[in-house]
């Protein structure tokens, strides 16, 4: 069923894009972030990471988009001066300016977990992250070889590095 003119992905693709978002927000949490899953109970005025299942049907695309979002009062403000037509003020920056310095930490993250993610490429939101899939999930010749030392070691006393 196309959606905005998108086609929207199978059932079965969906169910698998949906244990993604879950393993972003352990990644992010484990390093101390909030973190939640659009859609989820409370998560409407959660300030932190916000992961949020992608459901077009093109599989070349990112499964999953992650971003910033800033406490709810300062969301507020930047719409309160959105509508008022001031954009060139402090508050109306702030929330966007947050996002993406957030976003290469949360890159930072997902990637030392083992979870696939890079900048978004996209100037409607350029502070988003997209995430494509676990690492264990390439195949062997396309893993990276190099482990950061912080993961070796966590590796050797924990398990696998990239069981979030």
């Amino acid at each position: 069923m196309p959606e905005y003119g998108f086609v929207r992905a199978s059932d079965e693709v969906l169910s698998g894009r949906y244990e993604l978002p879950a393993r972003v927000v352990t990644a992010l949490r484990r390093a101390g972030l909030p973190a939640h899953i659009e859609g989820e109970a409370g998560s409407q005025d959660g300030a932190g990471a916000r992961g949020e299942v992608q459901t077009d049907a093109e599989t070349g695309s990112a499964a999953v988009s992650v971003c910033w979002s800033c406490d709810p009062g300062m969301v507020q403000a930047a719409l309160d001066e959105l509508t008022a037509h001031r954009v060139d003020t402090p508050a109306f920056r702030y929330v966007g300016t947050m996002g993406l310095h957030m976003q290469s930490s949360l890159i930072k993250i997902l990637l030392s977990s083992g979870i696939i993610a890079t900048l978004e490429n996209d100037t409607m939101n350029p502070e988003y992250v997209l995430v494509f899939g676990m690492m264990s999930d390439l195949p062997p010749a396309f893993r990276p070889a190099f482990v950061p030392p912080q993961l070796a070691h966590q590796s050797s006393a924990d398990g696998p590095a990239s069981a979030v």
